[in-house]
């Protein structure tokens, strides 16, 4: 008899050590003995991922780590993958990007990986985008929500101009837009009219999942806020 719950325990912590061949290894085992792959990924590989992402907000793990986990976890699900019957569904359908002006993007790079591994479609656009490629690939992807990142201040108000953009083509509604990065505030959220503000990757990720559950094409009174600042 398979004893399920090992597995997915051993799921879990495989993730969370970051070791991707021996979460390959796991994986396999784990479908060989019977663990249907939807539920390993979902009671396992996820389990494994959202402990490494709350040490990760607690300031107990640090970035190396989540990226190490996080690879695990994709390596693992490449082979499970093949075995569920049709395709994974997904939480939503994500476009992110850093501004126009700046080149970094490790934190973006950190958000998208961990929106992935969290159930969502990303389709990361790299950095220094430009407003017009936001829009198009929003729309060439019918993506559901739009993920700006800015580090730098003069980066950061082009964020202002995707919305601006948004309306004046009448599409605004179609989309979720959320922000993050250092120079920007729940503040400059609000003042400009996104739909969501996050300091953290975890932040991000939680974001996302609450603006999926928002009724789409209704006009949010005020930004989600996610975290404090400090």
């Amino acid at each position: 008899m398979v004893d399920k719950k090992e597995f997915l325990e051993k799921l879990s912590a495989v993730v969370q050590s970051g070791d991707e061949e021996e979460a390959k290894k796991v994986a396999n085992q784990a479908f060989e003995a019977g663990v249907d792959p939807v539920e390993a990924i979902d009671k396992g590989l996820a389990v494994g991922m959202k402990k490494v992402g709350d040490r990760f907000a607690c300031q107990e793990a640090f970035l190396p780590e989540v990226m190490l986990a996080a690879d695990a976890m994709k390596a693992a699900i490449s082979v499970l993958r093949p075995h569920i019957k049709g395709e994974l569904s997904t939480k939503g359908k994500v476009v992110i990007g850093t501004m126009l002006g700046d080149i970094h993007d490790i934190g973006k790079n950190l958000v998208a990986t961990m929106l992935e591994v969290a159930g969502f479609e990303v389709f990361d656009l790299g950095n220094d985008v430009s407003v017009g490629r936001f829009i198009d690939e929003a729309e060439k992807n019918k993506v559901d929500i739009i993920a700006l990142s800015s580090l730098i201040t003069a980066s950061m108000f082009y964020m202002e101009d995707v919305v601006k953009n948004l309306e004046g083509l009448g599409t605004r509604r179609k989309f979720r837009v959320l922000i993050g990065g250092g120079p920007t505030t729940p503040g400059y959220a609000e003042e400009i009219g996104v739909d969501g503000w996050g300091r953290h990757a975890e932040e991000g990720v939680q974001l996302a999942t609450k603006l999926m559950a928002t009724k789409k094409g209704e006009k949010l009174t005020k930004p989600l806020i996610m975290g404090e600042v400090k």
